[in-house]
């Protein structure tokens, strides 16, 4: 064990400058990140850190274990490499693996930058921690201590806790995660008009009784009365909380559903706040993840941040994380991002050149010359190539010039040492300079941006211009781009947004055109999967289902006593895609620990004809399904499934578009 701390301490002496640098770097480039612990762990304590969500203690539970053993087999067989893991917390704790490569490392810490600054900034993340300072490690180590405890309490069963874990970690994602924690406790409740209904429950008497003792008038009336209190006309969709202010649990010795105990309240309470806590990680994947690796990439690429003899390393691994096959949120994310650059920095050119005299919307591509253009957007060339043999044409610039740091400049200038510009030139720049240095459309990949843009874009951008003379000539216009707008704009656009919002703003058709993107689909007549559109709207909905409520079906409560005998009904907002039947069982199973009397599902199921797939398979077309709704139902020992009513069909059937469902034709 010694030997692997000495290798550790080794590793972590090497990184105290990259770890500095890399930070004072991000916050050049306009970044605000959290502050950022960093911590060197070896192989096994990697994958324990990935298995509990980056942090080094959570509660007891074999989930744990599975997803450790997960990441070994992938680590083992080549399917993925962890190479750190950051949490969401302030100050954030980074752990870098001790076998990474010093080029890896690097890479890892200016990924971990840009991580800590979307943490700190985005206002989904703020959603959970408010106005209060967010210290997740102590409130995810004091749950884990607390469900310990009752664990190891004798007046309760051990296999009980693991089992109740297990029903409330079915349901871990069946929250309001657009609301805080606080909002979502405190919706709509379910109000009982009188406590008539539990004392009678609790009485223990037959039907036949009640209704000799009761007057049946008066029990139509409190069914009535309940009926209308139960009713939900905006369904809950904080399931966890719905069935923590009304869930109980089945008492085999009294043989009915008794009030739960405090123990399971409290582990409840524990792992719905832990839902909340996660969500927003959950909610923007690919733009944190994108927003990362487009950070790291300028920061490690064209600022040079990995040594001459680092890049190839470099390089060749990032090429392998942003070429990972199937939906990849590495490569999805740094794509839109870079595209969100490039069109906010086009439109600030094109603003500029349209208010040359003589340059319409309607002329544009005739009379600009986009080589002349091209030449005067590229950076001034003190401020593209910084060296310390260089440093006097920086210093020749006019004193007030905002590109220079000139405090740093004039430090770098004394020959002292204290300023390594050979290996940092960006420390000698302000964000506008550096901005200027990295101006998107001057990059060889992004040359051809400016001179495909749409006469409709034109269009749009003069229809409220008035001063459209204010340049008498192009060189003039292009003096007064401002070369900051498009990370200004990526700022913006990151606090704000998350996933679905994102891919549902900023994915056009030109992104789908420009990088290869396209819809597919199984067919019911051949059995394949075949190409089905790159029409972006098509795009753009598939991508849309994969991110709304995590990429799980959305479930939510529509009655707390259906049919006026105390069961839960829960609705399937569907849209347009079956659930697993067979999972929704195994939940349902879990679910009536938690409720304590029989649950209910409601869903819609697609049924096709045999004979319809048969013409559709001669005739080379898919056929039609037939949709119909079904209520699931389950009592604690058998499932039964009953044909949904027309009424509660149409208010599962999913008809806005909103941030949870998709209409069903979206899939079409």
């Amino acid at each position: 064990m010694r030997r692997f701390r000495h290798t550790a301490q080794k590793v972590a002496g090497e990184l105290e400058e990259p770890v500095r640098e890399a930070g004072n770097l991000a916050r050049k480039l306009g970044l605000k990140p959290y502050p950022v612990n960093y911590w060197v762990v070896n192989y096994d304590e990697m994958n324990q850190l990935i298995a509990y969500g980056g942090f080094q203690r959570r509660y007891p539970h074999w989930r744990w274990g599975m997803t450790y053993d997960r990441q070994q087999k992938k680590d083992q067989f080549g399917m993925g490499k962890a190479f750190e893991i950051v949490n969401n917390d302030n100050p954030s704790h980074a752990f870098l693996q001790e076998s990474n490569s010093l080029a890896d490392q690097k890479a890892v810490i200016t990924h971990v930058e840009a991580h800590a600054d979307f943490f700190s900034n985005n206002e989904w993340f703020g959603m959970f921690a408010g106005d209060s300072d967010l210290d997740a490690a102590a409130m995810l180590e004091q749950h884990g201590e607390t469900i310990q405890k009752y664990m190891d309490d004798p007046d309760i069963d051990r296999e009980d806790v693991e089992r109740f874990i297990d029903a409330v970690l079915c349901l871990e994602d069946n929250i309001d995660q657009h609301r805080t924690i606080t909002d979502a406790a405190t919706g709509r409740e379910r109000v009982q008009p009188e406590d008539l209904r539990k004392r009678l429950d609790e009485m223990d008497i037959s039907q036949d009784v009640r209704k000799q003792v009761f007057d049946e008038e008066w029990l139509d009336e409190l069914a009535e009365a309940e009926a209308e209190a139960a009713k939900l006309d905006d369904p809950r969709r904080d399931v966890l909380a719905f069935v923590r202010e009304h869930g109980m649990y089945y008492d085999e010795e009294e043989g009915k559903a008794v009030e739960m105990e405090s123990w399971q309240k409290d582990v409840l309470d524990i792992l719905r706040t832990e839902s909340y806590y996660f969500a927003a990680q959950k909610m923007t994947k690919v733009m944190n993840e994108g927003w990362a690796a487009y950070w790291e990439s300028l920061m490690m690429g064209e600022e040079r941040f990995a040594g001459t003899d680092e890049f190839l390393t470099y390089a060749d691994h990032q090429s392998r994380v942003l070429g990972s096959p199937g939906l990849n949120p590495y490569k999805l994310g740094k794509e839109l991002w870079e595209y969100i650059e490039n069109t906010t920095n086009r439109r600030e050119v094109a603003d500029k050149l349209l208010r040359v005299r003589g340059v319409t919307w309607r002329n544009f591509h005739d009379v600009i010359d986009f080589d002349e253009v091209q030449q005067l957007l590229e950076p001034h060339p003190a401020i593209d190539r910084v060296r310390s043999d260089t440093l006097d044409e920086l210093a020749a610039l006019p004193g007030d010039d905002p590109r220079v740091d000139w405090e740093i400049l004039d430090r770098a200038l004394s020959d002292d040492g204290e300023v390594d510009v050979d290996a940092y030139p960006w420390k000698v720049l302000t964000y506008e300079g550096l901005a200027e240095r990295h101006f998107s459309l001057v990059k060889p990949q992004n040359r051809g941006f400016l001179r495909h843009i749409r006469r409709s874009e034109l269009e749009r951008l003069s229809r409220y211009m008035f001063d459209n003379e204010a340049y008498e000539t192009v060189e003039e216009a292009i003096a007064d781009v401002d070369r900051a707008s498009g990370w200004d704009r990526m700022q913006e656009i990151r606090e704000s947004h998350n996933d679905v919002t994102f891919l549902d703003a900023f994915l056009t058709q030109e992104f789908v055109e420009n990088n290869h993107y396209f819809t597919y689909e199984f067919t019911q007549a051949t059995g394949e999967f075949r190409v089905a559109s790159v029409d972006y709207e098509d795009v753009k909905k598939k991508l849309l289902l994969q991110f709304t409520n995590f990429g799980k079906p959305t479930i939510v409560v529509f009655d707390g006593n259906y049919d006026n005998r105390g069961e839960l009904l829960l609705g399937h907002q569907y849209n347009g895609i079956m659930l697993d039947i067979a999972q929704a069982r195994g939940v349902l199973e879990r679910l009536y620990d938690l409720w304590g009397r029989p649950v209910n599902l409601a869903t819609i199921v697609k049924e096709y004809d045999e004979h319809d797939v048969e013409v559709a398979r001669r005739r080379d077309r898919e056929p039609t399904p037939v949709e119909q709704g079904k209520r699931i139902r389950y009592d604690g020992e058998e499932f039964e499934t009953y044909e949904l009513d027309e009424e509660i069909t149409e208010r599962i059937r999913a008809t806005d578009v909103d941030y949870d469902t998709k209409p069903e034709e979206w899939l079409s």
